[in-house]
């Protein structure tokens, strides 16, 4: 049985307004879409940010035979304390664990403790979904994307991109949005897969997230001019939905757990 860490990536409090307004935590997504392929595996899960013992947990980390890294709604660039945790917690992932997933945030903060540099989009922002990821020449040939249709839409929520890859990072794919889709490299000899976008969260849920931010996307974030226009997104993912391939969707999931 694989012994696997999650990584919480967003603050409790932002878990707590998840669950009062009856929407999952990116963890809870992540063990529902892994039970999909596997029930054989033992998770613990971790919230840098919030955890009071997270110094004597990161002593622990070479009992894990994999990491996954989620989401969060945090902006790397921001600097914070609890972010400072985070990266300081990745770090010490990379000393410590043979094989890390990091996924959208998980990803940006791997590059950033990493050496790398996560900047705002300059191509504006993925809301629920990216669409038309084309895997490159070193995506087809890596096991990430074994058996992955080329030229796929997938659930995605990112404001913010890479923008320098760590030293022998390697670009898996990309689109217009974001040059950097997903990567690969190595570290203290440990093995780092990341995906700037969400196989493990259904559209049904993205929608979720966003009815749940929709006033911050149109007078913060300045995504949607109005609700008209966010009612009209939601209705072309709704589109989405009914063609999409749930295995296919989450395929980078199975292969990640193939691969140890």
């Amino acid at each position: 049985m694989k012994k696997i860490l999650i990584v919480e990536g967003n603050l409790r409090e932002e878990n707590q307004n998840f669950s009062t307004s009856g929407i999952q935590t990116h963890t809870q997504s992540l063990q529902d879409s892994l039970a999909n392929f596997t029930n054989e595996l033992d998770m613990d899960v971790v919230n840098p940010s919030s955890d009071e013992d997270i110094d004597t947990k990161a002593k622990e980390l070479n009992k894990y035979d994999g990491l996954i890294w989620g989401g969060s709604s945090l902006n790397i660039y921001n600097d914070t304390p609890e972010i400072r945790r985070q990266i300081q917690f990745m770090k010490e992932c990379q000393k410590k664990v043979k094989n890390i997933l990091a996924i959208c945030w998980g990803m940006q903060v791997a590059v950033t403790a990493a050496g790398g540099v996560v900047k705002k989009s300059s191509n504006g922002a993925h809301i629920g979904i990216a669409n038309q990821l084309i895997i490159n020449e070193q995506g087809i040939k890596h096991p990430l994307y074994s058996g992955k249709k080329n030229n796929f839409n997938t659930p995605a929520f990112n404001f913010d991109e890479v923008a320098t890859l760590p030293e022998n990072g390697v670009c898996l794919a990309s689109n217009k949005i974001n040059k950097v889709q997903s990567m690969y490299f190595k570290i203290n000899n440990n093995n780092v897969w990341g995906l700037q976008y969400h196989p493990e969260i259904t559209y049904q849920k993205m929608i979720q997230l966003i009815k749940f931010r929709k006033d911050r996307l149109i007078e913060t974030r300045k995504v949607f001019a109005n609700h008209d226009q966010v009612d009209e997104h939601i209705s072309f993912i709704e589109k989405e939905i009914s063609i999409s391939d749930n295995q296919q969707r989450m395929i980078e999931l199975k292969n990640w757990l193939n691969s140890f």
